[in-house]
């Protein structure tokens, strides 16, 4: 499978870890990333929000390089996922095309509306198939109850997503399943990290992200994964401050989507960057050693 390889900004710098684990799963499946270094920001909580008939337009043009290559698109961000899908269910209507086209041939591109923009959760679940991913691993997951975190942009708006249940979803889970894991059913798995607000007000975003993890690990789980980075800051990055905030220990590891992909398909926390990650992920992975060793 070839697919237009979209990383967005956090993974190519502060989240690196979440590309070099993609990166890693995608060749033991089978999924050749074709890269583009022409790819702009997906412009979400900047541009979006001063002009947002400059972000459709960014983002069109993003996606027409992918079209000009005859490739769908693979987004890793849950926010890039909701930029780029909005920009293509946008394009469908008249008076947007009407309005984006002039700006695009003034730059020498064309965008027919063709392709397909696809998060990794998404191509795994559905282009690789479960079925097939389960005769790929070589380190069930057993004995690791993980809490999917979903975010917001991933499901919602639906109608532009188009991507399962926004009130509940089922395809992280099934994943999780199928790598051996055991998946944690929360009210919280669905609802805000709190990133968008944590630069302006950092208090209730740290209480917000608190009260995901709080929710978690009181339906029993020992992790929490997200296909979000901007989730995985809210959630990893900031863990600390959250728990000075809330007033008591939250210690729970929060893992990439593909990381935990990655480890039970055979590779080493090294190679998945897990310890680049500000919560130790060493418990995480004693459970599945001990399950593995007995």
């Amino acid at each position: 499978m070839r697919i237009a390889y979209y990383p967005g900004c956090v993974a190519q710098e502060s989240g690196r870890e979440l590309d070099v684990s993609t990166r890693w799963v995608c060749e033991k499946v089978g999924i050749e990333l074709v890269e583009f270094p022409s790819f702009s920001c997906c412009g979400s909580g900047f541009i979006d929000e001063a002009n947002q008939r400059l972000n459709l337009a960014l983002n069109a043009r993003n996606l027409a390089i992918a079209e000009k290559a005859g490739l769908d698109l693979l987004t890793i961000c849950s926010t890039c996922q909701g930029m780029l899908s909005l920009a293509n269910h946008r394009w469908q209507e008249a008076e947007t095309r009407a309005q984006l086209e002039p700006a695009l041939r003034q730059i020498g591109v064309a965008y027919r509306g063709s392709v397909k923009v696809k998060h990794l959760l998404q191509v795994l679940t559905e282009d690789i198939g479960l079925a097939q991913l389960k005769t790929l691993v070589k380190r069930p997951l057993s004995g690791l109850k993980v809490g999917a975190f979903y975010g917001c942009h991933l499901l919602r708006p639906q109608a532009e997503l188009g991507f399962d249940d926004p009130e509940d979803p089922h395809t992280f889970e099934d994943l999780l399943t199928a790598l051996g894991a055991t998946p944690v059913m929360y009210r919280g798995r669905v609802m805000c990290c709190g990133f968008p607000i944590l630069f302006v007000k950092e208090s209730t975003a740290n209480r917000i992200a608190a009260n995901q993890i709080d929710d978690a690990r009181a339906h029993g789980a020992d992790a929490m994964a997200t296909p979000c980075p901007l989730c995985h800051i809210s959630l990893d990055s900031y863990q600390n401050r959250a728990e000075t905030e809330v007033g008591h220990s939250l210690k729970t590891p929060i893992f990439h989507l593909p990381q935990l992909v990655g480890l039970a398909l055979g590779a080493t926390p090294d190679q998945l960057g897990l310890p680049r990650h500000l919560v130790p992920t060493d418990g995480a992975l004693a459970k599945i050693a001990a399950k593995a060793s007995t």
